[in-house]
């Protein structure tokens, strides 16, 4: 995986502008912040977050991947300004999950998701290398 940083940027916080990679493409659907049994968290954006992270987490294993293997997330949130108030909880939750692994990521404010108590739905494409696919 080659990280893409034209020179003479800034290096962005929490993400990257780009990524390149060969392997195993792995699409997840947008995972929300409720676990296994639909309940959400008690909390806010912050706690969702950490739980649609996991959510994540547990579909890429079905295909032997890894946090480490996730090139691209997109974040549709509700609340824009909720997500920025809450986004030291937010990165405390994503690493706390995802570690310091930051791919190419895109949020993107929504007036509403399906479901009516999410507050996040994030969508992740995810890429085994070649040399690691079994």
């Amino acid at each position: 995986m080659k990280i893409l940083q034209p020179g003479g940027w800034p290096r962005p916080k929490g993400y990257s502008n780009g990524i390149s990679t060969r392997g195993q493409q792995i699409f997840l659907a947008g995972q929300i912040g409720w676990d296994s049994s639909q309940q959400f968290p008690v909390g806010g954006m912050a706690a969702q977050v950490g739980q649609a992270l996991r959510n994540i987490v547990a579909v890429l294993a079905e295909a032997g991947a890894r946090p480490e293997h996730i090139v691209r997330l997109t974040w549709f949130v509700t609340s824009r300004d909720q997500y920025l108030a809450e986004l030291p909880q937010i990165g405390e939750a994503y690493r706390a999950v995802i570690g310091k692994h930051f791919p190419v990521m895109s949020v993107v404010e929504v007036s509403a998701l399906v479901e009516s108590a999410a507050k996040v739905e994030i969508e992740a494409t995810a890429v085994i290398p070649d040399d690691n696919v079994q």
